[in-house]
């Protein structure tokens, strides 16, 4: 009879091919991290993590200049008035 044990891995998977394979050193679409709790799969969460955050900020920055771009047009008509 087969084995009827089940195994979980974790890997990261790209649009376009940015990941170096380890044996010849090519780029893949995918790059695999292994079990939940391994140093790969926890190194990728954290990466992951900072890129979300990083993304959240630069939507904020994006926010904050267009807030202050339509303050300073406001101001400069009501000024002209």
């Amino acid at each position: 009879m087969g084995r009827k044990e089940f195994y979980w891995y974790y890997k990261l998977h790209a649009t376009t091919a940015i990941f170096p394979t380890r044996s010849d050193g090519k780029l893949s679409k995918y790059k695999h991290l292994g079990k939940a709790g391994s140093q790969t799969y926890i190194d990728a969460i954290e990466q992951i993590t900072a890129r979300t955050r990083i993304e959240a900020l630069d939507r904020s920055i994006e926010a904050l200049r267009q807030g202050l771009k339509d303050l300073v047009e406001e101001t400069s008509k009501y000024n002209k008035e």
